[in-house]
């Protein structure tokens, strides 16, 4: 069974419809890139998946053992977020609140998840720095470490290399890939149409007829090869 199925879901706020007729699965292993222009509803498709929104109308299931709670969350950050005064240890120890619960101390179980997520990211040496003093690669590679204390499955990402340089991009999405291949599935939005052909397995593309199917079914599509054509228009 699916870690996640969508049904027909139709999105908007207040009752108002800004998306319909969503339908995708997310499979353990899977690596979806969630694509469209901008307005298309993506950051809203992933609150309405993580249970921050309620969907107008359709169906959202999940499956194979998976709960909302048990999924791996990385948002875009403001500027307040990243100016936050806490150390990295604290951000990445946060990431266990959803099954910590109220207790006052953590369990051996868990500081060695924290300490094995911190250094699947490479930050065990950043434990006490400030997270605000951080570069901003530094500080998603935090992130990923606290989405990782959250979740053995999926990985939910809001524009993860969203202002990082091209090296730093690049590092960033070979992390991802590496969870990936490692068996957690991923869904991610992006604006880069190039990343997302070279590691998606699907693609979800948002417009007025919503796309879902493989990268290779995408790329053969006609709203995939309007977006692509639209793309290449904007690069040159």
């Amino acid at each position: 069974m699916s870690y996640i199925s969508c049904d027909n879901l139709s999105l908007g706020y207040e009752g108002k419809s800004i998306l319909d007729n969503i339908s995708f699965k997310a499979n353990k292993g899977d690596y979806l890139c969630v694509l469209g222009e901008n307005g298309a509803g993506k950051s809203t498709l992933l609150k309405t998946i993580l249970g921050m929104n309620m969907p107008i109308d359709g169906l959202i299931e999940f499956g194979d053992g998976l709960c909302k709670h048990d999924i791996g969350y990385l948002s875009q950050q403001t500027e307040v977020q990243r100016d936050f005064p806490a150390s990295v240890e604290e951000i990445v120890y946060s990431g266990l609140q959803s099954s910590h619960g109220f207790r006052l101390f953590y369990s051996k179980e868990e500081k060695e998840l924290v300490r094995r997520s911190m250094e699947r990211m490479d930050i065990v040496h950043l434990a006490k720095s400030c997270y605000r003093e951080l570069s901003g690669g530094q500080q998603q590679r935090v992130l990923l470490a606290r989405a990782l204390c959250a979740t053995k499955k999926v990985l939910v990402l809001d524009e993860p290399v969203s202002g990082l340089d091209p090296l730093v991009s690049s590092n960033l999405y070979s992390l991802i890939s590496e969870l990936n291949k490692e068996g957690i599935a991923i869904i991610m939005i992006s604006h880069d149409l190039q990343a997302a052909l070279k590691y998606a397995s699907h693609i979800l593309y948002l417009c007025n007829k919503p796309f879902f199917g493989t990268k290779e079914e995408f790329i053969e599509s006609k709203q995939g090869k309007l977006f692509m054509a639209m793309k290449d228009m904007e690069d040159n």
